[in-house]
């Protein structure tokens, strides 16, 4: 009994002394320094992908304090947005702004709803200072915290979540989720370290969305990610801006040796259906139908059998290190055959968040 009791005391100590005391002063991903005057309750999201985030934070209830946010998953990911809003039905109750990257957001619905925070993804910056919804919101003295998962994957995800477990008061569950991404983000990189010839990878995100080949990331998204697990990314040598679209003679010309498509469950059914409750099948046979487009045949890795599938939606939050995890084994299938990416996604499920732990199509091909 004694043992317990020193157990439980110590357990409250620690509990304790990872709470967060307000007024709160932090500086976000984009080095801004935020006072937060008590704990936020009524929460604005940009991206409203973020709400994985706050899964891993608020486990009961990601929605708890959220009073508006753009439901991305509801336009982009819709098998997601089914998850989300069976096991939390008042998701649909809360205002959709319809935010994006140009800005356009109807401020007073917003408003109305007294936020005491935005959270906002870093690359909506400028969108946001030129809309004058930024200068808003200080005039209001209601702070805007940045998130970075996709400028900066793999450097600023981690400090991303640590960030935003300080700012909700939830630095341990913030703790305990990025004490595991970084053990297995460290596996990659020491992985990797010992690899002498790095690939050439030509990654296209969303893959089948647009009828023009070939749409890809810079050094940003899943062009990042691809440079974490240490692949030479096409779109980061030949993209002026983030993303862009690379003409087909170019990516034969350049001989990439690993092709990557991205993409998930969306109303475009000729985009990879990556996502919850998907058959492997439909991924399959929408796979085949990609690789039938106009020039494909002709890409080098095409020819070798070495291109691959992934769930679009590992590149823009904390989730991302299953992303690198399906990188680093499709690039480096023996130096990371030990890799198991879809039992590392059940873990971050089942004891990092209250999702339902429903079976998702991660990669195809299958990357146990």
């Amino acid at each position: 009994m004694k043992t317990r009791l020193l157990l439980a005391t110590g357990l409250l100590a620690s509990t304790a002394a990872a709470a967060s005391t307000y007024p709160l002063t932090v500086t976000d991903m984009d080095g801004n320094t935020q006072t937060i005057n008590k704990e936020p309750q009524h929460i604005i999201l940009q991206d409203g992908r973020d709400i994985l985030t706050l899964a891993l934070l608020d486990r009961d209830d990601p929605f708890k304090r959220v009073v508006a946010w753009n439901n991305l998953p509801k336009k982009q990911d819709t098998q997601t947005w089914d998850v989300l809003k069976g096991r939390w039905p008042q998701a649909t109750k809360i205002v959709d702004m319809g935010f994006n990257d140009q800005g356009q957001v109807n401020l007073e619905s917003v408003l109305a709803q007294k936020p005491d925070l935005m959270i906002a993804q870093l690359r909506a910056k400028p969108a946001l200072q030129q809309s004058g919804v930024l200068g808003t919101l200080q005039n209001l003295h209601i702070p805007v915290v940045f998130l970075d998962y996709e400028l900066h994957p793999a450097q600023n995800t981690a400090p991303s979540v640590t960030l935003l477990g300080k700012v909700l008061n939830r630095e341990s569950q913030a703790r305990a989720y990025t004490d595991f991404y970084q053990q297995k983000f460290a596996r990659i990189t020491q992985g990797v370290a010992q690899v002498k010839e790095k690939p050439t990878v030509f990654i296209e995100p969303i893959a089948g969305n647009s009828d023009n080949c070939c749409f890809t990331h810079s050094h940003n998204g899943w062009g990042g990610l691809v440079e974490a697990v240490g692949g030479k990314n096409i779109g980061s040598e030949l993209l002026p801006g983030n993303a862009g679209f690379v003409a087909l003679e170019k990516i034969i010309a350049m001989k990439p040796d690993v092709y990557i498509m991205t993409g998930s469950k969306r109303p475009n059914a000729n985009v990879l259906p990556f996502g919850y409750g998907v058959q492997p099948e439909e991924v399959k046979a929408t796979f085949q139908t990609l690789l039938k487009r106009t020039g494909l045949a002709q890409i080098e890795p095409v020819k070798q059998g070495r291109v691959y599938g992934v769930y679009h939606h590992f590149y823009n939050h904390p989730y991302n290190i299953i992303g690198m995890e399906i990188l680093a084994k499709d690039l480096y299938p023996q130096q990371f055959a030990d890799l198991k990416p879809n039992a590392d996604f059940r873990t971050i499920v089942k004891n990092f968040t209250t999702l339902p732990d429903n079976a998702i199509d991660l990669s195809y091909p299958d990357n146990q």
